[in-house]
C-alpha cells in the first residue's frame, strides 16, 4: 500500500530528496523546504537557486545560485558559506570524496578541498557538466567536442576524451570504469576509460536530462523517451551490443525524471504530465505512485531505506510517497 503526502512549495522544484532522513525540496525561487517532524522553509540565497546536490553521506545539501554563493545546508535549516564568486551564476555543483566540492560557471570549473584550498580549471568553451569519480580525486568536465578529466587536487596534464558535439551532464559509473555524458543532440555518449572505447547511445526523441545508476551500478536509467531507457553496464563492453530495457512505456507522455531504488532493481519514473510509476527491471511490473498533475516531474529521489520517494514538478507540486 502506498500513501502520498503533498508538500507545499513555491515554484519549480530543482531538487527533491533526503538529508539526515529528512525530506527537502529546493526550488528555483530560492527556498528550501525541509520536512521532518514538522515543516520549515529557509532561503539561503539572495535570489534564485540554480543547483543543489546532496553530500555523499546525505547529511547535508549543497546549493548554488545566481548570487554566486555556494552553501552547505544542514537538516536543521542552518547553513554555511563554502565559496563565493560575486556576479557569477553558479549553475553546476558536484560533491566529491573527503569533503571536496566542485562548481562551475561559464568556461571555468573550481574545486574546493576540505581544507578550503581552491583549484581552478579553465576551458576553451563553456562547461556543460561536472562530476567527481567514485574513487580518487578526479573531476570530469563535459564540454564542446568531448570531456576532460582533471586531477582535482594536483597540477598535471588532464585526460582528454574527444567526441564531436556539445556534451552537457556527465556521470561516472559507480565502479569508475565508464564516463557517460548527455549531449545537446538527442543522444548520450560514453567512454570506457581503460582503453578510451567510445559508446554511442542514440534513438532518443528528446534530450536526456535525468539519469540514475541502479544498485551495484549494473544499469543506467535515463529520461528522454516515452519509456525509461535503462542501459546495461555489466559485461566487458558495457551497453554496446546489448539492448536497453524500456520501463513504464507510455504513448502519450515523455519520461522527464528517473530514480533507481537503493536496494532493488526497481526505478521510479516521472513523466511530463506529472505521473509517477514504480517499475521493476525483471518483468516491467508497474505500480502507480502518483496520478498526473499540473506539470512535468522535475526531480525524484528515494530515501536510504527505499521506503519513501520525494518528488517535485516544474509547476511547484511536491510530495512524499511512502510504500508502507
Amino acid at each position: 500500500m502506498t500513501t502520498l503526502a503533498p508538500v507545499e512549495v513555491d515554484g519549480f522544484v530543482v531538487r527533491a530528496g533526503f538529508i539526515d532522513d529528512q525530506a527537502y525540496f529546493a526550488t528555483g525561487e530560492g527556498a528550501v523546504v525541509l520536512v521532518g517532524s514538522g515543516q520549515q522553509e529557509v532561503r539561503p540565497h539572495k535570489g534564485g537557486l540554480l543547483a543543489a546536490e546532496e553530500t555523499p553521506d546525505r547529511k547535508a545539501l549543497l546549493t548554488s545560485g545566481d548570487d554566486g554563493r555556494i552553501l552547505r545546508l544542514a537538516s536543521d535549516g542552518s547553513f554555511e558559506l563554502l565559496a563565493e564568486r560575486p556576479r557569477k551564476w553558479i549553475d553546476m555543483i558536484a560533491c566529491g570524496p573527503s569533503g571536496a566540492i566542485a562548481f562551475a560557471s561559464g568556461r571555468t570549473a573550481w574545486v574546493r578541498l576540505a581544507d578550503g584550498k581552491e583549484n581552478e580549471f579553465n576551458h576553451e568553451r563553456a562547461v556543460g557538466g561536472i562530476a567527481f569519480a567514485p574513487k580518487g580525486m578526479k573531476l570530469a568536465v563535459g564540454r564542446y567536442d568531448g570531456a576532460t578529466i582533471w586531477w582535482a587536487n594536483a597540477t598535471g596534464k588532464p585526460q582528454e576524451l574527444p567526441w564531436k558535439g556539445a556534451h552537457l551532464g556527465v556521470t561516472f559509473s559507480p565502479d569508475g570504469k565508464y564516463l557517460v555524458s548527455s549531449m545537446q543532440e538527442n543522444a548520450m555518449h560514453g567512454w570506457r576509460l581503460s582503453d578510451m572505447q567510445d559508446m554511442r547511445m542514440t534513438g532518443y526523441p528528446t534530450k536526456v536530462k535525468s539519469w540514475s545508476w541502479s544498485v551495484k551500478g549494473r544499469y543506467l536509467a535515463t529520461s528522454g523517451a516515452t519509456a525509461a531507457i535503462v542501459w546495461p553496464f555489466f559485461g566487458k563492453t558495457g551497453p554496446m551490443g546489448q539492448t536497453p530495457l524500456q520501463l513504464g512505456t507510455r504513448g502519450d507522455s515523455l519520461v522527464t525524471a528517473v530514480a533507481c531504488h537503493p536496494k532493488e532493481d526497481v526505478a521510479a519514473v516521472g513523466y511530463a504530465d506529472g505521473m509517477v510509476l514504480m517499475c521493476r527491471f525483471e518483468d516491467n511490473a508497474e505500480v502507480l505512485l502518483r496520478r498526473p498533475g499540473k506539470g512535468a516531474v522535475s526531480s525524484l529521489s528515494w530515501d536510504n531505506a527505499g521506503i519513501r520517494l520525494a518528488f517535485g514538478t516544474e509547476e511547484g507540486e511536491a510530495g512524499i510517497v511512502s510504500l508502507m
